[in-house]
């Protein structure tokens, strides 16, 4: 039996769980991931490094989500062995992605993601629960093409990796909670009657209490919290990507140009994911939230951004020269992603108004267009950053009036 409980997606009172230790610790394993994921964007970085990026982002964040909604949800009666070898499970990924362009590591990166999301989905079943917020924690069919890619060698494998990538978008986004509530019951009926016990009952007629699964529901404050933590993992990750970088270039009139440009960039991009977001989200306000809008843009907003801060090390490594040409491009179209969210959040409260909101915003989309189809602009390091950081000085000075908060997004 199903049981469900009502909606609990209006916040708990402020200041009512935060973050522990473990979790915390559990975090660590997201600074390294973040790392070496944004190596696969160095250098002459083509678009199949960028597919292979955003195949390889989705599948470690799509584990570190599992594993976190299943802390989320337990809270103080979370198992620290379950979060531990997820933890180990995301560390072997992490480790994995520097080989797997060549194809070295790619078979260990597939075992390590398939036993990872097995073991998300397992944290529930173990205590006959099921969470609707996010159905690809109960729903782990996008794992199976990353199985059978173990056994495929050679160009299947990556085809391999981005159908199970679809998969897991299908479910999310296509299958409702009405719909995968039914799945459940279907499911669950089916394989009470296989093993030989009645569907919902014992052997007297009476409920089974054995048969209860329950429908678990995300805290959505402490949740909030813990995605703005990943989003400040990935800025850090832009901080020590021109740290590293700087400390390998010549200290000449580029580095001194391109430096401050990158790390304005930065500032602008935590004020407008923290201080004028929530959970990393650009402008999205302090209301109730329903999980499953909030975890795909959290998704593709820190992708973005994850995208940007490895563009960043790329420009401070050339400051004294030419970029490498798809450098441009890339932090250009992470820089327009990363806006157009900002801009659909604003549009979506009607603060403002529409007319002010397009001053705001179209002006320095059209200047990151121009940015991303200019070869010229595009391989000058100094020139491309301050170009970007005007783009959201312009997005942020115009947006800061208009109370830059939605009230909330539907799922």
């Amino acid at each position: 039996m199903i049981e469900t409980r009502p909606d609990t997606l209006i916040p708990n009172a402020p200041g009512e769980r935060h973050s522990s230790w473990l979790e915390l610790f559990f975090d660590l394993v997201a600074v390294a991931g973040v790392a070496q994921l944004a190596h696969l964007l160095h250098g002459e970085a083509g678009w199949h490094d960028v597919g292979l990026y955003v195949v390889l982002y989705l599948a470690f964040w799509t584990c570190w989500l599992s594993l976190t909604l299943y802390g989320n949800v337990a809270a103080e009666r979370t198992h620290a062995p379950a979060l531990l070898l997820g933890m180990f499970g995301l560390t072997v990924m992490a480790a994995a992605v520097h080989g797997v362009q060549e194809g070295e590591s790619s078979t260990a990166f597939a075992i390590a993601y398939a036993a990872t999301r097995v073991l998300g989905g397992n944290a529930f079943g173990d205590r006959r629960e099921v969470l609707l917020d996010w159905p690809t924690v109960s729903f782990t069919a996008g794992a199976v093409p990353w199985t059978v890619s173990i056994w495929v060698d050679g160009p299947a494998r990556p085809w391999l990796w981005t159908s199970g990538v679809v998969i897991d978008l299908c479910v999310t986004f296509f299958l409702s909670r009405e719909r995968l509530l039914h799945k459940l019951q279907q499911q669950y009926a089916h394989n009470r009657r296989r093993a030989g016990a009645g569907a919902f009952t014992s052997e007297d007629g009476a409920p089974d209490p054995g048969a209860m699964v329950t429908v678990a529901h995300t805290d959505t404050e402490h949740l909030a919290e813990r995605l703005g933590l990943f989003t400040i993992i990935v800025l850090g990750e832009g901080v020590y990507q021109l740290v590293e970088s700087a400390s390998e270039a010549g200290w000449g009139r580029g580095l001194y140009l391109t430096v401050p440009g990158a790390f304005v960039m930065l500032v602008l991009l935590w004020s407008l994911s923290l201080r004028r977001g929530r959970g990393g989200i650009p402008c999205l306000a302090d209301a109730a939230v329903q999980p499953r809008p909030l975890l795909a843009l959290h998704c593709f907003v820190t992708g973005a951004v994850a995208a940007l801060a490895a563009g960043l090390g790329v420009v401070v490594e050339h400051a004294d020269g030419r970029l490498p040409e798809q450098t441009g491009r890339l932090m250009a179209t992470g820089l327009g992603a990363y806006l157009l969210v900002a801009t659909a959040v604003i549009g979506r409260s009607g603060s403002g108004g529409l007319p002010r909101l397009l001053a705001a915003a179209l002006p320095p989309l059209a200047l990151i267009a121009v940015v991303g189809v200019s070869d010229g602009v595009g391989r000058h390091p100094a020139l491309l950053v301050w170009l970007l950081v005007l783009a959201l000085v312009w997005f942020s000075a115009g947006t800061r009036d208009s109370r830059n908060q939605a009230s909330g997004i539907d799922g």
